[in-house]
């Protein structure tokens, strides 16, 4: 057992290098020159004294390997993520930490609800193979499961925005309110319902999918046979035997989807104008931002081999076999 949780370790502090390395060399092959960008835009006149002295300042003037991958290695490993180039003087820790909560609020929100209503739903259609529930619930979830998340967001903003009049469609809170803390957080709920809604329709499909495809796999299992031979009721059997190996996979996905809380809805929160971490990623791309994008991508790593490094300790909790 503890060889085991040594070699995930490691495994997971390998992958954090490898992807701190790939940040460094993919947002630097993304056409355009930052320093440009710095003065102004693409379009903007500049002379090339001025691009040079932005370049020296910034350090884009020194080789990428080593000098800049040293550097940014380094940095990286002391906690210090740079200086945003489009938010001059900001550190790009502040930012990710700006713009997080609202991230985390809207995917932590959604996966709570996606949870609750989806793996319950896969787990009684699973269960109960051929009914009505099991049938509709398929075919719902299929249809959620293969529908991309922005396309969601743009029929709800249309039907219960734009037609009904019913909620908010962009930003997280109504312009100019000046109200107290209560109507404050009301109206910020009312901004949030909809997103919340295009994230976890997706999220239900995928776990009622898995859920379902689980508890159909454990039915058929000699053990479930046996269990039913020794006269236990359909309940205990459930509980005691079907439920707890139905879940195996369904942990895998919960993990991995909680690995993706930075950039699961970053598509969504464009589409509604969300102030987390996907309109930073989009403002950082449209500025060539090498610094906040390797902060962002970074997190996102980080969070899905934490997510992996979850998944492995719960399997061993699960299932003995895996220890």
């Amino acid at each position: 057992m503890y060889n085991r949780i040594t070699s995930i370790l490691l495994r997971a502090i390998l992958t954090l290098l490898m992807v701190a390395t790939l940040n460094f060399v993919l947002f630097r092959v993304i056409p355009g020159d930052p320093a440009r960008m710095l003065l102004g835009g693409a379009r903007a006149s500049a002379t090339a004294e001025q691009i040079e002295a932005q370049s020296k300042r910034w350090g884009l003037d020194r080789p990428l390997i080593p000098d800049q991958l040293v550097e940014y290695v380094g940095t990286t490993l002391r906690g210090d993520l740079g200086y945003s180039f489009k938010f001059r003087g900001m550190r790009v820790g502040d930012l990710l930490l700006e713009r997080l909560p609202a991230t985390i609020a809207l995917v932590g929100i959604a996966q709570v609800l996606a949870i609750s209503i989806g793996v319950m739903l896969g787990i009684y259609a699973g269960w109960r193979r051929g009914g009505v529930v099991d049938n509709v619930a398929t075919g719902v979830s299929l249809l959620l499961y293969s529908t991309p998340s922005f396309w969601v967001a743009m029929v709800l903003v249309v039907i219960f925005s734009t037609a009904l009049g019913w909620l908010p469609g962009y930003g997280a809170y109504s312009p100019g309110l000046n109200a107290g803390y209560l109507s404050s957080l009301l109206d910020h709920l009312r901004h949030l319902t909809l997103p919340v809604c295009a994230v976890a329709l997706g999220l239900i499909g995928q776990y009622v999918v898995v859920a379902r495809a689980a508890m159909s796999d454990v039915v058929t299992e000699d053990y479930m046979v046996t269990a039913r031979a020794k006269g236990l009721t359909g309940r205990q059997i459930l509980m005691r035997h079907a439920f707890r190996n139905a879940m195996l996979p369904v942990v895998t996905l919960i993990t991995l989807n909680f690995g993706y809380v930075v950039a699961g809805a970053v598509t969504v929160e464009a589409v509604f104008g969300w102030p987390g971490i996907g309109g930073l990623t989009v403002q950082a791309l449209n500025a060539r931002d090498y610094p906040v994008l390797q902060g962002i991508f970074l997190l996102l790593g980080a969070s899905v081999v934490v997510a992996n490094l979850v998944a492995d300790l719960a399997y061993g909790l699960l299932d003995p076999r895996v220890r």
